[in-house]
């Protein structure tokens, strides 16, 4: 009888399916600051790729993807952070933090510059750059943001591999470095912090691998990152009576590679501006989300 079979359970459990792969996760990337503003700071970078410790993924996978943070061009203005990227799997919840957004003329809170990685210094403002790692994940996701040496240049905003460097002199502290990854089959630097921004007419900083460059003189914009490399953008240049825009930071990014060996052969993923790709030879699947999706199998 059938109530005999609800009795004893039969089919009862989870029945998610369940595969092993690798993961790189990296958060939206901020803005620099306006006004000899700090750069920008990277979005946190996590990744198992090569040769950590696999996920075990359950289907459905949610995943969401940072945005890069746009600044009203405002000074003091507090608003320029990305947002964090993450997936859903199961009870099991994956993210990297948005960048610490870089500070600019008349800004003096601090929280708004920690983040993966942290966010420059100003001149005239908070001189200290923002802290890396917040929140803290174990190992680290970012770097601290640069200091300003109170000359009226801007911090670099921290990157994946290394933190922001200091203003000297005037001249805007270069961004932090990016790290590089072949998760995708090919090897792209991301996670670079901006550089900072410049008094007068001063060379603008460099970006940090990834991370763009800052204003190159006084009344020029500075360079927006690339999308999907959770880079941090450059702070504006100093000193005059008109304020330059404050380039975007860049999208983050999520890819999930199934190993051949795992690979479900039921693969799919939305929307479909997201893609699933074959590395060769190894035949392992690259799922790449460049907006929020979701992955099945």
């Amino acid at each position: 009888m059938s109530f005999g079979y609800q009795v004893l359970g039969f089919g009862a459990g989870s029945s998610a399916k369940k595969i092993d792969a690798d993961y790189l996760v990296v958060g939206g990337g901020s803005t620099g600051g306006i006004r000899h503003g700090g750069g920008g700071g990277a979005g946190g970078y996590r990744t198992s790729f090569p040769g950590g410790t696999k996920q075990t993924f359950e289907s459905p996978v949610t995943v969401t993807v940072g945005s890069g943070g746009t600044h009203p061009g405002s000074r003091g203005a507090t608003e320029g952070k990305g947002t964090d990227s993450s997936f859903v799997s199961g009870a099991t919840t994956f993210t990297s933090a948005a960048g610490g957004m870089g500070l600019g003329h008349g800004t003096y809170s601090t929280t708004i510059a920690n983040g993966g990685s942290g966010g420059g210094g100003t001149h005239s403002g908070t001189t200290s750059g923002g802290s890396g790692n917040t929140p803290p994940t174990s190992p680290a996701q970012g770097n601290d943001g640069g200091d300003s040496d109170s000359s009226a240049g801007g911090g670099g905003g921290g990157g994946a591999s290394t933190a922001g460097a200091v203003s000297t002199g005037g001249t805007g502290g270069a961004g932090g470095s990016s790290s590089s990854n072949s998760i995708t089959a090919s090897s792209v630097a991301r996670a670079g912090g901006g550089g900072g921004g410049s008094y007068q007419n001063r060379p603008g900083a460099s970006g940090g691998g990834g991370g763009a460059t800052s204003g190159t003189s006084q009344d020029t914009a500075s360079t927006a990152a690339t999308a999907n490399t959770g880079s941090g953008s450059g702070g504006t240049g100093a000193d005059s009576a008109v304020d330059p825009a404050v380039g975007n930071g860049g999208s983050g990014i999520v890819v999930i590679r199934v190993p051949a060996a795992n690979d479900p052969g039921t693969l799919a993923i939305a929307p479909g501006t997201n893609s699933i790709s074959t590395d060769s030879p190894t035949g392992d699947k690259i799922c790449t989300f460049t907006v929020s999706g979701t992955l099945s199998f």
